[in-house]
């Protein structure tokens, strides 16, 4: 009799863990991912793969973007948890991915010339974008 107690116990603590540790994964589907990274990175559905994704606590999932013209970007974007969806019935939304284009040694990628809408300003000009 004790022994099933202790059984019973234990699985109804392992089943609100689990339960716990899911509500605090992201909610959204690759398709999901790949519409917000085509905004982001201005190149059509399929014309690029993601890679090394993973996921932090919070929602936040970072990952890496390959498209076929071989330019590489590092990106992350934030997902509604099941928690927070469960705690305002379905109504938060996923976040915008945000990317920045990394060149091939892996740094970020040089600012274009004249960055800034072709403008040159005191900041632009600190940064060495113009």
């Amino acid at each position: 009799m004790t022994m099933n107690i202790l059984t019973q116990g234990r699985a109804t603590a392992s089943l609100a863990a689990a339960l716990l540790l899911s509500a605090c994964a992201a909610t959204i589907d690759d398709s999901g991912i790949e519409q917000r990274t085509s905004l982001a990175i201005g190149r059509d559905v399929g014309s690029f793969t993601i890679t090394e994704r993973s996921e932090e606590t919070g929602g936040r999932i970072n990952y890496t973007v390959k498209a076929r013209d071989g330019a590489i970007f590092k990106c992350y974007l934030y997902s509604a948890t099941g928690f927070q969806r469960a705690m305002t019935f379905g109504q938060t939304p996923h976040s915008d991915a945000i990317c920045t284009a990394f060149g091939k040694g892996g740094a970020a990628a040089p600012a274009a010339p004249g960055a800034g809408g072709g403008q040159c300003n005191a900041l632009l000009k600190a940064a060495g974008r113009c």
